[in-house]
C-alpha cells in the first residue's frame, strides 16, 4: 500500500481529486442529505473529474488507503471504466482496507453485467461463511440484487433463500437487530447507482 504523506506522486493526485471539499467523506450515504444546490455542484464536479482523471492516476489511487480507493471506485463507476472490473473484484474479495468495499460494490452494480454479478457472488460465497466478520456483505448483496433486477436474473436467490448463507449470517445478535431486508439493501444501492448516472451526464459528449 502506498501512503500519500510519503509518496509525492500519490500526494499530488490526492490533493487534486480526493481531498478537495473532503469529497471522500461525501461519497455514499451523505449524498442523500445534501441540499439541492450542494448536490448539483457535487454531481457536476464529480462527473468532470471522472472524465479528467487518467488511468494511471486511478491506478495510483487504488494503491493508496481507503480514502483514495473509495474515491477512485466512484470515478471508475461514473466514467464506466470497465477495464478496472477485475481489479475491483480482487480488491473487494481481499478486503485489505475498510470503508472502501461499498464503493466497489456500487461500481460493479453500475456496470451491471453477469461478470460483475459473478464477482459479487464470489465475495458473498466467501464472507457470508464468516459470521465473525462484518465487512461489506449487505452492500454486496444489495448490488447483486440490483444486477438481478436489471438483467432479469436470480443470482442472489441462493443466498437469500430460507436456510441460505444470508439468513445464517445475520442470525443472532447484534446483526439481526441492526439489519434491514435484502430488498432495502437493493434499493439503497440503486439510489447510489442513480447518483452515479446523474454524475455521468457531466462527462464530455453526454447530454446535460
Amino acid at each position: 500500500m502506498r501512503h500519500a504523506h510519503e509518496d509525492p506522486e500519490l500526494h499530488a493526485v490526492v490533493r487534486r481529486f480526493v481531498t478537495p471539499g473532503r469529497r471522500y467523506l461525501k461519497l455514499g450515504g451523505p449524498l442523500a442529505r445534501m441540499t439541492e444546490p450542494e448536490r448539483a455542484t457535487f454531481v457536476r464536479e464529480l462527473g468532470e473529474d471522472a472524465a479528467a482523471i487518467t488511468p494511471r492516476e486511478l491506478t495510483l489511487l487504488l494503491e493508496g488507503g481507503w480514502r483514495e480507493r473509495k474515491t477512485a471506485a466512484w470515478f471508475i463507476a461514473v466514467a464506466r471504466r470497465t477495464e478496472f472490473r477485475g481489479l475491483l473484484g480482487e480488491m473487494l474479495l481481499a478486503s485489505e482496507v475498510g470503508h472502501a468495499g461499498t464503493a466497489y460494490c456500487v461500481t460493479l452494480a453500475t456496470f451491471a453485467t453477469t461478470a460483475d454479478a459473478d464477482l459479487l457472488a464470489a465475495y458473498l460465497d466467501h464472507y457470508l461463511r464468516r459470521p465473525d466478520l462484518y465487512y461489506d456483505q449487505p452492500a454486496a448483496l444489495g448490488a447483486l440484487l440490483h444486477i438481478d433486477e436489471r438483467l432479469g436474473t436470480e443470482q442472489a436467490a441462493r443466498f437469500t433463500a430460507p436456510g441460505g448463507l444470508w439468513p445464517q449470517w445475520i442470525d443472532g445478535p447484534p446483526r439481526k437487530e441492526h439489519h434491514t431486508t435484502p430488498d432495502n439493501y437493493r434499493g439503497a444501492v440503486g439510489e447510489l447507482c442513480a447518483f452515479v448516472d446523474e454524475s455521468a451526464r457531466h462527462l464530455p459528449g453526454e447530454e446535460r
